[in-house]
């Protein structure tokens, strides 16, 4: 959720605030700043990390397009500035009415981003019309640095190849690309070779999520507290190196390295300063800036923290992101329990709600992930 490399060179550098001042955590009790939209689960790839568990065919259940646009009129009532809009999946593409859903978004002032699946439907048509109709940013999922590795994760032999030429199509009508990335046991000994590929298809930003085991994603393995923590000092040191943001999702504990990382060049007497714009994403997580809106409607705190706040059928996607008690206590990281709870750092980071909740079944729990012991 915390963007790291939009503020290259950046971890280490550049105005910010006092280093007697600590960060301050930011609350988005009024609005969002992402709303994710699952608009379908049907989707032509077995990806072994889908959270979402997606299936071949539409469900019945799903939003209709008259449904769909009235939900959007009802997210204005976030009022200005608009928040995000994420449409997701499955597929969006398996939606026969997506474009009309984009324009009706766009037409109400929402900026729209979409993830669309690594199949042969994503065709250079696709990709041109989706700079056409005002899509902000086009999201790819490479979970491999060749195709042997990226097809056994998402289990559909092409779908490496076809991604790959969706994204030099983006590139080449100069359409924002970012490429997303599931970090876990199977993929974390891969991804320094994959820097050169994210950079190679001319993504602005590589977002990489860190596994929660949710959906299929139980049967892939969770990394270990050592690496995790290789994980974070590689981002720190190879962040001011290359030419593109990184993004880390279900990981608000890179904050925390961050900060000890700032703390540790400052002893030495270097410049170890944060900038301002990072500082403003301190304390986003599940619940708190996000959103999510599932394929029937139901309101979730986020895609891998599936506890619903009601269903936009019935209830108001505003009043249950403000005034839900679900999203109201994951705004209040003073109340979480275990370590995550009285933690120094618990108030920008807070750890992951989502992986809490699937570990423990309880989403104020402490994040498992985390090795780090807070001072009490």
């Amino acid at each position: 959720m915390i963007t790291s490399g939009e503020q290259r060179p950046g971890i280490l550098h550049g105005a910010g605030p006092s280093p007697n001042r600590p960060p301050v955590r930011a609350v988005f009790a009024e609005r969002p700043l992402l709303i994710y939209w699952e608009l379908t689960r049907a989707c032509e790839l077995a990806c072994k990390h889908c959270r979402a568990e997606a299936v071949a065919r539409r469900d019945p259940r799903e939003l209709s397009t008259a449904e769909g646009k009235a939900l959007l009129q009802r997210l204005t009532g976030f009022g200005q500035p608009r928040p995000r809009l994420v449409m997701t999946g499955g597929d969006p593409l398996k939606r026969p009415d997506l474009f009309e859903l984009i324009e009706h978004a766009r037409s109400l002032g929402f900026s729209v981003s979409i993830t669309p699946s690594g199949t042969y439907a994503l065709t250079e048509t696709v990709v041109r019309r989706f700079k056409e109709i005002g899509i902000e940013t086009m999201a790819l999922s490479l979970d491999g640095s060749n195709a042997q590795r990226h097809d056994a994760i998402r289990a559909v032999p092409g779908s490496f190849e076809w991604t790959i030429q969706a994204a030099r199509h983006a590139a080449a009508i100069g359409l924002p690309l970012q490429i997303n990335t599931m970090v876990c046991g199977e993929t974390i000994n891969d991804l320094s070779t994959m820097v050169s590929l994210v950079q190679s298809v001319g993504s602005i930003r590589w977002s990489l999520f860190l596994l929660v085991q949710v959906g299929r994603g139980q049967a892939l393995r969770q990394i270990t507290h050592d690496e995790s923590k290789w994980f974070f000092d590689w981002l720190c040191d190879i962040t001011p190196r290359v030419p593109f943001a990184i993004k880390t999702t279900e990981a608000p504990h890179y904050r925390r390295v961050v900060l000890q990382r700032m703390a540790g060049a400052r002893r030495q007497g270097q410049t170890a300063s944060l900038p301002e714009t990072l500082q403003r994403g301190f304390g986003i997580r599940d619940g708190n800036g996000i959103m999510f809106l599932s394929h029937i409607g139901d309101v979730y705190p986020s895609g891998f923290l599936p506890v619903a706040a009601g269903n936009v059928r019935d209830t108001s996607p505003v009043t249950a992101y403000r005034d839900h008690p679900l999203f109201v206590g994951l705004r209040k990281p003073e109340q979480y329990e275990g370590k995550c709870g009285y933690c120094e750092f618990r108030n920008i980071c807070g750890g992951s709600r989502a992986r809490a909740w699937a570990t423990t079944g309880n989403p104020m729990g402490s994040d498992p992930l985390c090795a780090y012991e807070p001072k009490r």
